[in-house]
């Protein structure tokens, strides 16, 4: 399969077209020639995530841009959000792969170093992250979530300081927790993993790059989504206040 073109969506569950466009250049650098990557924001849904409640509003409008795959035209899906909103429904909804920027963060960051530490947007967000962190299985691995003082839409406008933010926690993260490895918790990070290592003694994890060559890696692999069980087809029923498009199994 080397050299098969695919083609992969990266769908940014919050509705910032600026974040949308820089995950798509980010996944775009980090994969090969003969893959493309689209990234796209739902139609409906909070401008961020940064809360449980933010998350659950983002999750209808990403399962609608995996249901609207009519044609088949992917590959494979990314959920660029850190805290995989949905993502289990994502996976019943379709046979092709999805990937979290949460799970393949960590699963890349566990096999660079011993521990891994997250550095992330505001403290509101700590537990929200750490759910993150304990679903992917990866708990005893993980030194620490280190939050900053940065909204989502500040690591996507306010650069430099995102920068200043994330190596203080980071450092923080290396000297008092002993993380051997950074993830960078949010999708608005993207591209400024090498900054950070420049100034950082352990390797940066940026999340969006290693999602997309995980989907891609899976593709290249001939996998797909298990449906023996927990991500079969929903069982058909009435769902009231949706569109046909939801109507799964009906």
């Amino acid at each position: 399969m080397t050299g098969k073109h695919m083609k992969i969506k990266a769908i940014n569950p919050n509705t910032t077209l600026e974040m949308t466009e820089n995950i798509g250049r980010v996944a775009n650098r980090y994969t090969a020639d003969t893959t493309e990557v689209v990234a796209v924001s739902p139609e409906r849904g909070p401008v961020s995530i940064e809360s449980y409640y933010d998350d659950y509003l983002a999750v209808p409008g990403l399962v609608e841009e995996i249901l609207n795959d009519t044609d088949e035209e992917f590959d494979a899906f990314i959920v660029a959000c850190w805290g995989d909103p949905g993502i289990e429904a994502c996976r019943e909804v379709t046979e092709k792969p999805v990937v979290g920027i949460a799970e393949a963060s960590m699963y890349v960051a566990n096999m660079l170093g011993a521990t891994f530490s997250v550095a992330t947007i505001l403290p509101r967000a700590k537990h929200f992250i750490e759910a993150a962190v304990k679903k992917t299985g990866l708990e005893s691995q993980c030194a620490s979530v280190r939050c900053t003082d940065l909204t989502v839409i500040e690591t996507e406008t306010a650069r430099e300081a995102t920068v200043e933010g994330l190596l203080e926690v980071s450092w923080q993260a290396i000297e008092e927790d002993g993380a051997e490895a950074i993830c960078l918790g949010c999708a608005g990070m993207g591209g400024l993993d090498e900054a950070l290592e420049a100034e950082l003694p352990v390797p940066v994890v940026d999340s969006v790059g290693a999602a997309a060559v995980l989907a891609e890696s899976l593709v290249q692999l001939g996998k797909s989504t298990s449906k023996v069980m927990t991500y079969k087809p929903p069982e058909p029923k009435l769902i009231k206040g949706y569109g046909e498009l939801y109507q799964q199994g009906n």
